[in-house]
């Protein structure tokens, strides 16, 4: 079975409030980044040969950029974690391929497990880390292409405060 959960620009407290599109039928909507990323996901064929596993942190490889999206595949080692951040103005989905990975929010976590995916609208912040015993791939796709990602931490009142920003060319 494959699911795709959606999250519409449900800004965690201390993020910047946005409503992500609500247009499921938009070329590139959250429900349509789900649906690309879960198809991509469920063939491994395509891809499976540049994947990866880095013990110094998740590996990550473009393969697919264009005026309108852009398409990740990131392998991750049990521990492995991107930590609180957002996609900028971007939205997004991820499937995962192989594996089991967990997404975070600050006051809510879930499990996704192969051929499962998740999407968002733009400034949605989470975590996404492996927290199982055996590696993991995903596949990420987001809308417009990336131009920043803001990282953020979780104070000790459970607020989310902004660290720094990346831009792409930081990765």
């Amino acid at each position: 079975m494959t699911t795709a959960t959606t999250d519409f620009g449900t800004p965690e407290p201390g993020a910047t409030a946005s409503e992500g599109s609500k247009d499921t039928g938009a070329p590139f909507a959250p429900p349509r980044l789900a649906e690309r990323a879960r198809a991509l996901a469920a063939n491994p064929e395509e891809w499976i040969h540049r994947v990866r596993l880095d013990p110094q942190g998740r590996w990550y490889e473009r393969i697919h950029q264009d005026a309108d999206h852009e398409i990740w595949l990131i392998s991750w080692l049990p521990g492995q974690a991107t930590g609180f951040h957002d996609h900028g103005g971007s939205a997004g989905a991820f499937a995962v391929a192989l594996g089991t990975l967990e997404e975070h929010r600050v006051r809510a976590r879930r499990e996704v497990g192969s051929g499962q995916a998740r999407s968002f609208g733009p400034d949605y912040v989470h975590d996404v880390r492996n927290t199982s015993d055996a590696p993991a791939v995903s596949v990420h796709v987001y809308a417009p292409p990336l131009s920043t990602m803001r990282r953020y931490d979780v104070d000790a009142g459970g607020e989310l405060v902004r660290l720094a920003a990346e831009s792409a060319d930081d990765w």
